[in-house]
């Protein structure tokens, strides 16, 4: 058989469920995933397999108006991560749905040359019949190719999604060995599966102003990992809460991330967290090479 590969780019807005859809047609987590809106802030590519397939996915962060220079900066990755794809998949939330934030998408979208699919995830919390009119709503106004109806957490639908984009894809060498599944560097890899901890565990306690920057990444000679890394927060106050009582909060952030990085590599890691406060971090330009974002102005 002839090998295929292409680009699928994954947008929407904040909270859609793109890095867990993602996650799924993976078939294993490379993108963090949270409650918290806005989660992911760096294009990342997944990369799946199906036969002779290697589908390249550009998970994004969420279009959303921006306000910031870390705002306008995830937004730029979200449409470059569009750029040039073989297939765009606007994902929904179709319960919440968002319209606010879907409608300037489905404005940019309706002119855009490349294939479109319409995902509509969550359905298993949703009744039929409002999908069925939501996804007349939408199609009717961007020209959508095809919709597909999933639930990116239970997996319903996603792997008719996978074979259908599989079969979109072009005739190409793969780009990537087989057993990647992801660009990212397992140094921005471990920042993120932190950054994660941090959602998880603080919630709505720490604001969205938080970034973990690396330190350091060392392989010791024993074959365990050195992970040295830094959380930078804009205030005191929210110091104090990643710290928590007696430093409890940020051992339990760490522990966790320990354990899962440790699962993720296949070694054991030895990981040390410090917080710093650097209240104008958001508008620091070298934080946005190493988080994975672009400049600008």
């Amino acid at each position: 058989m002839t090998e295929r590969c292409g680009l699928v780019a994954v947008i929407g807005a904040p909270n859609a469920g793109k890095s867990t859809l993602v996650n799924a047609l993976v078939g294993q987590k490379v993108a963090i995933t949270s409650a918290k809106a806005q989660t992911t802030r760096a294009r990342l590519l997944g990369i799946a397999l199906e036969g002779e397939v290697q589908i390249i996915l550009a998970d994004t962060p969420g279009i959303f108006a921006p306000r910031r220079r870390l705002d306008r900066a995830m937004v730029a990755a979200a449409w470059e991560g569009a750029q040039e794809a073989d297939a765009i998949l606007l994902v929904v939330d179709a319960i919440k749905q968002r319209r606010h934030e879907l409608e300037p998408l489905l404005e940019t979208l309706k002119d855009r040359p490349e294939r479109k699919l319409l995902v509509l995830n969550k359905v298993d919390a949703s009744p039929k019949e409002p999908l069925l009119t939501l996804a007349q709503d939408l199609t009717g106004k961007a020209p959508f190719d095809e919709v597909f109806y999933i639930s990116a957490l239970s997996g319903d639908g996603v792997p008719q999604l996978k074979a259908r984009l599989a079969e979109l894809m072009p005739d190409g060498p793969w780009h990537y060995p087989e057993d990647q599944v992801s660009d990212a560097s397992e140094r921005l890899l471990a920042c993120e599966i932190t950054r994660e901890q941090l959602y998880q565990q603080l919630h709505d306690e720490l604001p969205y102003d938080a970034a973990v920057r690396p330190e350091s990444y060392v392989q010791r000679r024993d074959g365990s990992v050195e992970v040295r890394q830094q959380i930078v927060v804009a205030r005191d106050s929210q110091k104090a809460i990643v710290l928590g009582k007696r430093g409890a909060k940020i051992r339990a952030i760490g522990e966790a991330a320990r354990k899962e990085l440790a699962e993720v590599l296949g070694q054991k890691v030895h990981l040390f967290l410090h917080v710093k406060v650097e209240e104008n971090w958001a508008e620091a330009r070298d934080i946005y090479e190493e988080i994975g974002l672009d400049w600008v102005k």
